[in-house]
């Protein structure tokens, strides 16, 4: 009976997660459609350039809320509501802190982040354009991501969902309408995204106006040494976002370097698909995470199996359909993204999906034993296999690949350095339970004093 309810509560926590965000998977391929019929391959390659520094403040609120909100669940789980108080409290004011960093950023330095991240020619105006007006709403996006997980660890998912997809409707209706109508180009693309997560906010206030809702803000000092244990929990979804944008910064740069901007256009089609792809599945691992940190604080071992079990699972046949789709229907998707008018942008965009969504069984083994890790009080192991499948072995890997295969390699790099990964998190995965099986019979065989 209980294995029962903790499967329904299970799916129930990851459909709605899912649902929400395919709606912002939704309202990205919108972006980029709108995009590539409104200001061609050259605001394609822009958007894609522009990405990584997104990338970067999205990881960060992402961090902040999952290893806030993981937190916050723990200590409910042992029943410290004052200190579950605190960590919102933190939370919010960090989270509120490094939006306006981004913002000030955004004024200030838009154009040396353009060139940092390789625009130059036709690209480098429309870079800075889009940095500038999308950064300029950081705070919003950042708040976001923490009240998201704060009302999705606080037992309402279904608030969550609802917000992330009027957020995405928003966007994607105003995505049209700022850059047809108005032809507002590449701004009101910039323009629809960032106002979209201030409607998010205010349907997550809806949450906010329950009085039985378990975070309250406190008076507490933010200190430096709080930092770690807030943020820990959430360091590997950071590492996960900032390897996304890693992987587009090293790749548009490679593929400048092998066949120009045509290419970035390209990578622009995958890059955008695969955002989709990893949306769900981050979905999947941020909708259990609440789940795994509550089993965490009140010492379930049976549900950490369960749960991680149904997780890979699933995650597995997220990977399945989402690779046959891409598959069947590469040249549709291409010619919908522009490829259609464009036979060069269709030669490098078609092989290049089909053999790029070969890494996402991995990436969903990967992803969510990293999130399941750091929610089980395991934060350095998925701190670990983030790291790897970043940095660590994307870059070795491109330069390796792309030696021997050029262009095919790029595409080649992001499923070896998944696979190379997930050899690792079944490693992890495996000496989590060991120790944890471990632990509990050493304490069932102490006698009591």
């Amino acid at each position: 009976m209980e294995h029962t309810r903790q499967r329904r509560e299970f799916f129930r926590y990851i459909s709605l997660n899912i649902l929400g965000m395919i709606g912002l998977a939704c309202y990205l391929l919108a972006d980029t459609f709108f995009v590539a019929r409104g200001t061609g391959a050259t605001g394609l390659a822009a958007l894609n350039l522009a990405i990584p520094a997104y990338t970067l403040m999205n990881g960060l609120g992402l961090m902040i809320g999952v290893g806030g909100a993981t937190r916050y669940a723990f200590c409910r789980a042992q029943g410290d509501d004052h200190a579950a108080d605190r960590v919102f409290t933190c939370a919010a004011s960090l989270g509120l802190a490094v939006g306006v960093l981004f913002l000030l950023a955004a004024v200030c330095a838009a154009a040396p982040a353009a060139l940092l991240l390789g625009a130059t020619g036709d690209t480098f105006p429309l870079t800075v354009v889009y940095l500038r007006t999308a950064l300029s709403f950081s705070p919003f996006f950042v708040m976001n991501n923490v009240l998201l997980a704060f009302v999705r660890a606080d037992g309402n998912p279904g608030c969550a969902m609802r917000a992330m997809l009027a957020g995405s409707l928003f966007n994607i209706v105003f995505d049209y309408l700022f850059i047809f109508p108005c032809q507002l180009g590449l701004f009101g693309a910039a323009l629809a995204t960032g106002i979209s997560p201030m409607v998010s906010l205010l349907c997550l206030s809806a949450h906010l106006r329950r009085a039985a809702r378990g975070f309250h803000l406190r008076r507490a000092q933010l200190r430096l040494s709080q930092l770690p244990a807030l943020c820990a929990p959430g360091v590997s979804t950071l590492i996960g976002e900032l390897s996304s944008g890693l992987v587009l910064l090293l790749f548009n740069l490679t593929l400048l370097r092998l066949a120009g901007s045509t290419a970035v256009a390209a990578y622009g089609i995958i890059a955008n698909l695969s955002l989709v792809a990893m949306a769900i599945l981050q979905g999947l691992a941020t909708g259990m995470q609440p789940l795994v940190s509550r089993a965490s604080g009140a010492g379930e071992t049976a549900a950490h199996r369960h749960l991680l079990h149904w997780g890979v699972l699933t995650a597995l046949g997220i990977a399945t359909l989402l690779y046959a789709l891409t598959a069947r229907f590469a040249p549709a998707l291409t010619a919908v993204f522009g490829g259609a008018d464009d036979p060069s942008l269709a030669r490098y965009a078609i092989p290049g999906l089909r053999l790029y969504f070969t890494g996402f069984w991995g990436a969903g083994v990967n992803i969510v034993l990293s999130a399941f890790l750091s929610a089980a009080g395991r934060p350095s192991a998925g701190f670990a296999l983030s790291l790897v499948r970043g940095p660590i072995a994307i870059a070795p890997l491109l330069l390796l690949l792309t030696a021997l295969y050029g262009v095919t390699g790029v595409w080649l790099t992001f499923p070896a350095a998944e696979c190379l990964t997930a050899l690792l998190s079944a490693g992890a995965g495996f000496r989590f339970f060991l120790t944890s099986s471990s632990h509990v019979h050493k304490t069932q065989e102490t006698p009591s004093r």
